[in-house]
């Protein structure tokens, strides 16, 4: 375990700043599951602010709180992707064919890295999204393949671990987690 786990900091939730705060929270809702768990107004130094929080997890008061006040002449944004863990290649299945009818949503594009089978998207605003689930491989990173989501669990998950034993420093999952508790007890850095 990280010596630095309990006394330090922990990812707990992120902000968007949005052009259309509504539409935001719709989609968020709607396609990514979260629901509302408060919103509010709030006065900043910078001038009000509407706020919305969002969260799938019961012991997070949120994941994501969305926040009006994003500049329209501004499409840049310095949030390279945000990711969410799920159980399973269904629900990636079931999460592509609902990103594929959304209007707004673009750049879907499902791939493998072997240790991890993935769905990447632009939400409406444009803010990289990554849905992934788990493969029990550890292969080196960066690896990224396209995958057919048309493909059959079985045969998506088979295609991934190709990939993954192909990789010179494949092994289980299991053991590169017991490697990574040891050098992080260690304090070693790759």
């Amino acid at each position: 375990m990280n010596p630095f786990a309990a006394s330090g900091p922990s990812f707990s939730h992120v902000g968007f700043y949005c052009r259309d705060l509504a539409r935001m929270e719709d989609f968020y809702k709607r396609v990514m599951g979260f629901i509302v768990t408060d919103r509010g107004n709030l006065m900043t130094p910078r001038g009000p602010v509407d706020l919305v929080f969002l969260s799938r997890d019961p012991e997070e008061h949120h994941q994501i709180v969305l926040a009006n006040g994003r500049p329209t002449d501004n499409d840049y944004n310095i949030v390279n992707q945000v990711s969410f863990r799920v159980p399973g290649i269904a629900y990636l299945k079931d999460l592509h064919a609902r990103l594929a009818a959304e209007p707004g949503v673009s750049e879907i594009s499902p791939a493998t890295h072997g240790n991890a089978i993935s769905i990447y998207f632009r939400d409406p605003e444009g803010t990289r999204i990554e849905v992934f689930f788990d493969t029990p491989w550890y292969c080196e990173q960066p690896l990224r393949e396209p995958v057919d989501m048309a493909l059959s669990e079985t045969e998506i998950l088979a295609h991934s671990e190709r990939l993954a034993r192909a990789a010179p420093k494949f092994q289980p999952r299991a053991e590169w987690v017991g490697e990574m508790r040891r050098r992080m007890l260690a304090g070693i850095h790759a």
